[in-house]
């Protein structure tokens, strides 16, 4: 039976490991005084990292790894020949059911692959998805898939939707989560015959959400629906859009107000709504992408986050296994196969 107070650590993932690692599980812990932790990892440096953290330190097992799965390494490399690696181990122990759900810092590529092939797919799930939490005018919105599949057909977009929506219910807390289909217009003639396809399904189906059809990109930040769905090759062009203008916008910013004695004097009266504004814009705060679609709970850090980020990459593995989500996703994907012979045959696949 698994625990949902136990989440398994890739200590040896990420830019700055095991140390943000570490560091970030002590506050999480702080959040969550419930949850103990699996750090997989160098057993040496993590002895000496835990020596800070006493209360972490008793809440904690550290596992041995042999190896580490560096950022290039290629997917299939790192299924080959991974199998003592620190990635490995921890998503090991989330199929033995020794830990609820696993975070890692480390290559996006290979965490797919690895808990895709260990972990296996939700039954009724064809692909997972990579979905992240963004900042919007309205609130926060749910954006999904960032990566993991570069080309879908319209059954992976509708199952993309049913699961970013029960997300976004269960995990994000949207009561009524409205969702939209990415297009490059919002009429139903627009977009590749895969869009259209899984836009009729959407439409023609009982799903639990509030389908509103075709956004587009300028919705994004709008926060139009709740959740937005797209394949991966679009949406992990997006999001780094997204961020680069987050940068370049910050270092305009920066850059006006050091021109001029008059423009620094401004950025002083200024700094606590600037600070406000960096408080809620801040990525850190939406660190985390989750593996949605795989038989297990896992969860995607950025590998040059700090600690911060990477305590909240851990709440929201601790959030996923706490609602249950994968036994939602399971339940909502077979009601929708048991209707989907009562579509129109314009909407079948």
């Amino acid at each position: 039976m698994v625990t949902p107070k136990v989440i398994a650590l890739d200590a040896m993932g990420g830019d700055r490991a095991p140390e943000i690692v570490v560091a970030g599980a002590n506050i999480a812990r702080d959040r969550h005084p419930e949850v103990c932790f699996i750090l997989v990892g160098d057993p040496t440096k993590l002895a000496t990292l835990l020596k800070r953290f006493p209360r972490l330190a008793s809440a904690s097992e550290v596992r041995a790894s042999e190896t580490a799965i560096s950022a290039h390494d290629r997917p299939a490399q790192a299924l080959r020949q991974g199998r003592r690696s620190s990635m490995r181990l921890a998503i090991d122990a989330v199929r033995n059911g020794d830990a609820a759900g696993v975070v890692s810092a480390g290559n996006t590529g290979a965490l797919m692959a690895i808990a895709k092939t260990v972990l296996k797919t939700l039954p009724g799930i064809k692909r997972p998805a990579l979905a992240a939490v963004l900042p919007t005018v309205r609130g926060e919105s749910v954006f999904l898939d960032l990566g993991a599949n570069v080309e879908c057909d319209a059954e992976n977009l509708v199952q993309f939707a049913v699961m970013g929506a029960l997300f976004a219910r269960h995990v994000v807390g949207i009561r009524e989560p409205s969702v939209g289909l990415l297009n490059v217009g919002s009429e139903d003639v627009k977009g590749h015959d895969e869009l259209r396809q899984a836009n009729e399904i959407l439409h023609a189906g009982e799903f639990p959400m509030d389908y509103r059809g075709f956004v587009e990109g300028n919705d994004l930040a709008a926060g139009r629906v709740d959740v937005i769905v797209t394949d991966g090759f679009t949406g992990n062009i997006a999001l780094k859009a997204i961020e680069g203008t987050a940068r370049l916008y910050s270092e305009f910013m920066r850059a006006t107000f050091r021109r001029s004695i008059v423009s620094k004097l401004g950025y002083l009266l200024a700094r606590p709504a600037l600070n406000a504004l960096r408080n809620r814009v801040d990525p850190r705060r939406y660190n985390g992408g989750m593996c949605l679609g795989v038989s297990g709970v896992v969860v995607k850090s950025h590998g040059a986050t700090d600690a911060f980020g990477f305590a909240n990459a851990i709440g929201f593995a601790v959030d996923m296994a706490a609602h249950g989500f994968n036994d939602r996703v399971h339940a909502e994907i077979e009601r929708w196969k048991e209707t989907r012979a009562e579509l129109p045959k314009a909407a079948a696949l």
